[in-house]
This record gives C-alpha cells, sequence and structure tokens, in this order.
C-alpha cells in the first residue's frame, strides 16, 4: 500500500459518523446492512449517511451492492487488512515476537461467529 491510499482510508475513518459507520459493517460482516437500517442504526439523516459512506467507499473501506431499491453496504476486510499490514510492517524493527501483544489483543477480541 502506497502512503497516499494509507492517507485516504486514515482520513475517511477520522471522523465520528463515518468511524461509527464502518464499525458497525464491520460486525455486520459478511451480510453488510442496507443503506436505511444504517442510516437508522446511527439516528443520521439518510442524505447525511450516504455522503459519509461515499468517502469511505472511495478510500476502498466500503462496497455497496444494489438488490432493487436496496442498497447493502458491507466492510471491505481486504482493504482493512492491507491498511494494518501497511500500519505495522516495519514493526518492532522486523522482530515479529515483539508485536505479538497485538496479535493476541486480537485474537482475544470477540466477534461473531461467521466472520471468526
Amino acid at each position: 500500500m502506497e502512503n497516499n491510499v494509507a492517507l485516504l482510508a486514515l482520513s475517511a475513518l477520522a471522523q465520528e459518523t463515518r468511524l461509527a459507520a464502518f464499525r458497525l459493517l464491520v460486525q455486520h460482516e459478511p451480510d453488510g446492512l442496507p443503506a436505511g437500517e444504517l442510516a437508522r442504526l446511527l439516528d443520521v439523516p439518510q442524505n447525511t449517511l450516504s455522503t459519509h459512506l461515499g468517502l469511505l467507499a472511495r478510500a476502498d473501506l466500503v462496497t455497496a451492492n444494489r438488490d432493487g431499491r436496496v442498497i447493502r453496504y458491507r466492510a471491505h476486510l481486504a482493504s482493512v487488512e492491507g491498511l494494518v499490514l501497511f500500519l505495522l510492517t516495519d514493526c518492532c524493527q522486523g522482530e515479529a515476537a515483539l508485536c505479538g501483544s497485538i496479535l493476541s489483543a486480537l485474537s482475544a477480541s470477540p466477534c461473531h461467529p461467521k466472520t471468526c
């Protein structure tokens, strides 16, 4: 991943509503959420959420699929993986064992059986 791609993703997440939307979509993987349901859960007007989701999509953090009149959004986990790897690739001067606490924290994190 290049710096400009990472900066785009990080700046997209650096806003409260977008971060909340992204986290909700991660929680609802692999099915995602319809845009209207996401707006309801976040208590945000649909047109406002649409703008936020557009920014997340341009940063390649979410994908949208149309099913009739409904647009279902999903977190793009491959992009998130790329971002995390970009941030941690040079971790601990190449000594992977020093990053063990990060891996342990991720492994211990509760998740939905469909996503683990």
